[in-house]
C-alpha cells in the first residue's frame, strides 16, 4: 500500500490515473498485515492494493463519475462488489479516473477525460490514449501503480483500456457480478469486471467480486454460476485439444495488429490447440447499428435517473435533464472540449415501454447472442479470438477518438464473457487478443486465456514505469 501511494505521488501527476486516495489507506494495509500475522488470510489477494473506478460506489470517497455535477457525491456506501473486495482482504487506495460518465456524454468524446480527472495517459506513450472508459484503472496497473484495479464495461470499456495499455481485462457475463452502487448505462449490457497484470490476478480478482445480489435483477439469472473458484481454471494446458474459432471479419483493420495476431494463433497451436480460420461474424443487418445505439440512449435515460434518484443530499435532487442544465451552466470546465449531444438524445427519449426501444433490444441482443452461439455450435467451437483492438491513438482533445477496428461489441451487446490478454506490440504500442464465448463460459475462456498467456509471454511494463514488483506465481 505504501507503495502504490509513493507511485501515486511520484507517477499520477504525468498519467491522471487517479482521481482520489482513500483516507485510511494505511490503515487498511496495518490491519491486514496483522491478520496475517496471526495466521488469518482473507484471499490469495490479502493485503494486495486496487484501485476503484470512479463510477462505483465507496464509503469513504466520492463517486463522481467523473463530473463536476457529482463531486460532493458522498454516499457513505460501499457497492456490493466493493465490500467483496474488503471481505477478501484487498487494501482500496482509491478512485481511477476515467472517461466521463463511462464515456456516454458525446461522440466525440477523448477517452479518458474527465472534467474531476483530467485526461489520463497511456504509460506506452503518453501523447496517446489510454482508451476508455476505463482509463485510469487500466493505466494505474500497467505503470504499476497497482497491481490491480476495477474497471466497468458497456461496450469496450474493460477490453479496450486493458488492450491498449498492455494489461488483463476481464468483462464477465451480465449478472455474474452485482451492478447495484455503480452510476449505469445500460441495464442489458453493463458489467464491472477485473483488470490486472497476469490472468492470474485478474481471475482471483474476478472470484473475489462474483456473487449473487438478489437486488440486482441480472443476478438472478447467473443462479448456479457463482461460488466458483476461477484460479481453478488457470491450467497451463487450457489449450490443449480445445478447438479455437478465428474472427477473420474482426481482424484486418492495421497490419501491425494482423501481424501480431497470426503469432497468435501460432502460440495457441503450440499450446495444442486446434485452429478453425476464416470464420466470419453475420454482416449487421440494414439500421442495426442505430437500434444499438437506441438500447443505450433509451436505458441510460431510465437508469440513470432511477440510480440518481437513490443518491443522498443534493444529488439525489439531479435527473438527465439537471445534468444537461448543469453542463451548460459550467461550459467552460465541462464542455470546452466537446460537448453533451449524447445526453440531449437519451433526454428525448421516451420510456422503456416505447416500441422503438423493445424493437431494438430484441434484435440487437438476439443477433449478437446467435452470432456467437451459431459459430460455437456450427463449427463446434470452444472458443472465438480475435484482436481486441487497434493500438492507441494519439490524444486529440479537439477532434477526438479515432477508431480503426475493436472485437468488443459482439460479446458486449450478448451480455456475454469477454478477455483479452497481451499479444504484442506494434510501433512499441501493446495490443491485445480477444477471447470469448457464450454465457458463463468464463472457466474455458480463463483456461485458454492463461495459458496462452503463459506460452507467449508477451506483456511487458512501460518503458518508464516500474511495473508491479509480483510474479504470476506469487
Amino acid at each position: 500500500a505504501q507503495l502504490a501511494l509513493t507511485r501515486t505521488s511520484q507517477w499520477n501527476g504525468d498519467l491522471n490515473a487517479v482521481i482520489a486516495l482513500a483516507p485510511d489507506v494505511l490503515e487498511q494495509a496495518s490491519m491486514r498485515d496483522k491478520e496475517r500475522a496471526e495466521g488469518r488470510q482473507r484471499s490469495p489477494l490479502h493485503g494486495l492494493p486496487v484501485l476503484i473506478k470512479d463510477n462505483i460506489e465507496t464509503l469513504d470517497l466520492p463517486t463522481t463519475a467523473g463530473s463536476l455535477a457529482l463531486a460532493d457525491n458522498h454516499t457513505g456506501r460501499d457497492a456490493p462488489l466493493v465490500s467483496r473486495l474488503r471481505e477478501a482482504g484487498l487494501v482500496i487506495v482509491g478512485k481511477a479516473n476515467l472517461s466521463e460518465w463511462a464515456n456516454f456524454r458525446s461522440e466525440r468524446s477523448s477517452s479518458g477525460w474527465s472534467a474531476v480527472g483530467g485526461q489520463a495517459r497511456n504509460p506506452h506513450d503518453p501523447t496517446r490514449s489510454p482508451c476508455g472508459s476505463s482509463s485510469g484503472s487500466a493505466v494505474a496497473v500497467a505503470a504499476g501503480i497497482v497491481p490491480l484495479a476495477v474497471g466497468t464495461e458497456t461496450n469496450g470499456s474493460i477490453i479496450c483500456p486493458a488492450s491498449v495499455n498492455g494489461i488483463v481485462g476481464i468483462k464477465p457475463t451480465v449478472g455474474l457480478i452485482s451492478r447495484r452502487g455503480i452510476v449505469p448505462i445500460s441495464h442489458s449490457q453493463d458489467t464491472a469486471g477485473p483488470m490486472a497484470a497476469t490472468v492470474q490476478h485478474a481471475a482471483q480478482l474476478l472470484t473475489a467480486m462474483a456473487a449473487p445480489d438478489p437486488r440486482d435483477p441480472a443476478s438472478v439469472a447467473a443462479e448456479g454460476y457463482f461460488d466458483r473458484d476461477y484460479s481453478a481454471f488457470l491450467n497451463g494446458s487450457g489449450l490443449q485439444g480445445k478447438r479455437v474459432g478465428v474472427v477473420r471479419s474482426l481482424a484486418g483493420f492495421h497490419e501491425g495488429v494482423d501481424d501480431a495476431f497470426n503469432q497468435a494463433l501460432e502460440d495457441l497451436a503450440k499450446g495444442g490447440a486446434e485452429i478453425v480460420d476464416d470464420l466470419a461474424m453475420p454482416d449487421y443487418p440494414d439500421g442495426f447499428q442505430q437500434a444499438a445505439y437506441d438500447v443505450l440512449l433509451y436505458e441510460f435515460k431510465h437508469d440513470l435517473n432511477q440510480y440518481l434518484a437513490t443518491l443522498p443530499g443534493a444529488s439525489g435532487q439531479l435527473d438527465l435533464a439537471k445534468l444537461i442544465a448543469f453542463n451548460r451552466a459550467h461550459a467552460q470546465a465541462e464542455m470546452n472540449w466537446f460537448q453533451q449531444e449524447v445526453f440531449l438524445k437519451s433526454q428525448a427519449t421516451e420510456g422503456l415501454q416505447s416500441p422503438t426501444y423493445l424493437a431494438a433490444l430484441e434484435q440487437v441482443s438476439s443477433f449478437s447472442r446467435n452470432g456467437i452461439d451459431d459459430l460455437l455450435e456450427k463449427h463446434g467451437l470452444d472458443v472465438l479470438v480475435s484482436p481486441s483492438n487497434t493500438p492507441a491513438w494519439m490524444i486529440d482533445l479537439v477532434v477526438g477518438d479515432r477508431w480503426l477496428g475493436s472485437s468488443s461489441s459482439y460479446p458486449a451487446r450478448a451480455a456475454y464473457p469477454h478477455i483479452t490478454v497481451p499479444m504484442g506490440f506494434v510501433h512499441g504500442l501493446p495490443v491485445g487478443l480477444s477471447f470469448y464465448a457464450t454465457a458463463w463460459s468464463e472457466p474455458v475462456l480463463i483456461a485458454a486465456a492463461y495459458a496462452y498467456e503463459q506460452i507467449s509471454r508477451r506483456a511487458r511494463p512501460p518503458a518508464a514505469y516500474g511495473g508491479w514488483p509480483l510474479e504470476p506465481s506469487e
